[in-house]
């Protein structure tokens, strides 16, 4: 199982990103939820060449990456998992879970923090919502944050079935929940107890900051609900709603280099969770 995962794991991950991806733009194309004013065109070439740029930049640091720590982790008895003792099965599903939980706070420092926001904005710059955007982040945030799931990994000990199996779901919900995608108000209601629906995330893409700095979870929506930080529906309407934050508003921000260059531009506003309370129309409050 260890030389199999090693071997195969580039090929799992990228297998499973390509067939949901292909999936979720079919699905996108068929039923939209939103009409878009910014086409694909114009905002693809950028979002998917930063994918490929991150994926490259974190092969080249991390050649082994999130597997491969827990491999060694498990192979020298190190973790939290390992030093009580629990069964390969619950060490598995506690493993899914406490990783969830760590990507869900450290969503919430790179929005408490500046200097991790300057980062993080670029995500939140994309002025439309759809599976692209779930892949669209700098390349400094996305090395920072492997490191500290690489941390984590260590520390629980969690294993190597576990790793793999939550960063293909990760990536799998995080193209789902931010799809374009258009579901059925009662079946929305019912998935939004179990896993984050794209009109749940799509709150976290508002402009109005007090909406931004809520729906942090990509995948489970529970620690949303059991931190406070959930909120139902954004205040002007699914449809009526503004995607992106108040800067960087350009159509041509939207390019590959100037997305690159975002984080060294422009002052950090009111989207900070410690920032001054803002104006309902989502712009600064001097």
């Amino acid at each position: 199982m260890t030389r199999f995962l090693l071997i195969h794991e580039p090929a799992i991950r990228l297998g499973a990103f390509f067939g949901i991806f292909a999936v979720m733009a079919l699905w996108e194309a068929l039923a939209p939820r939103r009409r878009q004013a910014i086409g694909r065109w114009k905002r693809w070439p950028g979002n998917l060449g930063i994918v490929v740029l991150d994926s490259v930049f974190v092969r080249l640091i991390f050649p082994t990456a999130a597997v491969g720590v827990a491999l060694f982790a498990t192979a020298h008895g190190g973790g939290l998992l390992q030093a009580i003792g629990v069964s390969d099965g619950l060490a598995l599903v506690s493993a899914v879970l406490l990783l969830d939980l760590a990507v869900y706070l450290q969503h919430v420092m790179f929005h408490a923090v500046p200097l991790l926001w300057r980062l993080h904005r670029v995500h939140h710059t994309d002025l439309e919502f759809d599976l692209t955007t779930g892949a669209r982040f700098h390349p400094f945030e996305i090395v920072l944050s492997l490191v500290i799931k690489l941390g984590v990994i260590a520390a629980l000990g969690a294993p190597a079935v576990a790793v793999l199996a939550f960063e293909v779901l990760l990536n799998a919900t995080s193209m789902f929940n931010h799809g374009n995608v258009r579901l059925p108000q009662r079946l929305d209601g019912v998935l939004r107890w179990l896993l984050v629906t794209p009109d749940m995330h799509r709150v976290h893409h508002s402009w109005h900051p007090h909406e931004t700095n809520s729906n942090f979870g990509f995948n489970l929506p529970w620690w949303d609900r059991l931190f406070g930080t959930y909120c139902a529906q954004p205040q002007d309407g699914q449809i009526g709603m503004t995607i992106g934050i108040n800067q960087f508003r350009d159509p041509c921000e939207l390019r590959l280099d100037r997305m690159l260059w975002q984080p060294f531009r422009g002052p950090v506003h009111s989207y900070p969770i410690n920032a001054r309370p803002e104006r309902t129309d989502g712009m600064y409050k001097p």
